[in-house]
């Protein structure tokens, strides 16, 4: 079910409700889940060329990755690490961000392809595809409010499309202030919401930096960085309250940032790092563990380099 606050860019009451009881939710999963998952794998195996790059995980033991090779969507069981596929891929295809929400829609970045696309996980079947006319990388994903939010890597804009079964189609909203975009190659990559629910934070990759950005207006704001110079590399972002994981992939990093309510300043916490990482790029929370796929970026990709996923503690 689809939420709708009281304005398109601040939640409602019902909002938040909706998303304290969703998180009240998964939190009784995930305290299942912190039980039996020292019993789970850490690790699993990916089909042989298959090139993850996204992965999101809803209330249930179940993990949805994207292929870059192709935008086929597997879904991976966390308590034996099998899968299957639930999407097929097709030539020049691609899913890079994914996010679930709590009404079983799946909603995926297109990466090179440039597309969105929305995917009914109880039917397996896509409900919408948008194609943006701006060219460029569909990257990351969040959602927020009433609304799915996407960063395109190669442009600076921002693309939002409805949350649920509405159409009323997809929006582009321009990145001002203080973006600075890249020339040429990757710029704006991973994408959160600050603690307070009322902006959207965004890591640009090539120079290392977080901004805080108004969704209504675009206009951003560096995040000042306490105890780290820079998150250059960073790539998938994941928020758990107060806390950002930054997901920083050919560094096979992640760093831990605390964060004010308002995302103004983020403050150095620690780092995670674990010899599997493996080029990783985005992570997804269930319980006490955050699970993260290997893209492998320094191996030169082949249908029979092999791919994997890994889970760390949160610690």
């Amino acid at each position: 079910m689809s939420l709708t606050p009281s304005s398109p860019f601040l939640p409602s009451r019902r909002t938040v409700l909706g998303g304290a009881l969703a998180a009240a939710t998964v939190a009784l999963g995930a305290g299942t889940a912190t039980a039996a998952d020292r019993s789970w794998p850490t690790e699993f195996p990916l089909p042989n060329g298959f090139r993850p790059e996204g992965i999101a995980i809803g209330s249930g033991p179940y993990a949805y990755m994207g292929s870059l090779a192709d935008g086929s969507v597997r879904r991976a069981d966390l308590r034996t690490g099998e899968g299957r596929t639930v999407l097929a891929g097709a030539s020049g295809g691609a899913a890079t961000g994914l996010k679930l929400d709590r009404d079983g829609l799946l909603y995926i970045s297109g990466g090179v392809s440039g597309s969105i696309r929305v995917l009914d996980t109880r039917t397996n079947r896509l409900t919408a595809t948008y194609q943006p006319t701006t060219a460029g990388f569909v990257n990351d994903v969040i959602l927020y409010g009433d609304r799915v939010w996407f960063t395109n890597s190669h442009a600076p804009v921002l693309y939002t499309v409805p949350r649920g079964k509405k159409k009323d189609g997809l929006r582009s909203v321009p990145l001002g202030g203080e973006w600075e975009q890249a020339p040429t190659g990757i710029s704006a990559n991973g994408i959160e919401t600050t603690p307070d629910g009322r902006a959207l934070i965004i890591v640009n990759s090539p120079i290392g930096k977080l901004f805080r950005v108004d969704p209504k207006t675009g206009h951003a704001t560096n995040i000042t960085l306490k105890g780290a110079a820079d998150v250059v590399n960073g790539d998938g972002l994941v928020r758990v309250g107060n806390t950002l994981y930054v997901v920083q992939n050919r560094l096979n990093l992640i760093t831990v940032f605390g964060l004010d309510a308002g995302a103004r300043t983020a403050t150095l916490r620690r780092t995670i790092t674990d010899p599997r990482f493996d080029v990783p790029t985005t992570a997804a929370r269930l319980g006490n563990r955050l699970y993260l796929v290997n893209a492998r970026f320094t191996t030169p990709p082949t249908p029979e380099t092999t791919y994997n996923a890994v889970a760390v503690p949160l610690r």
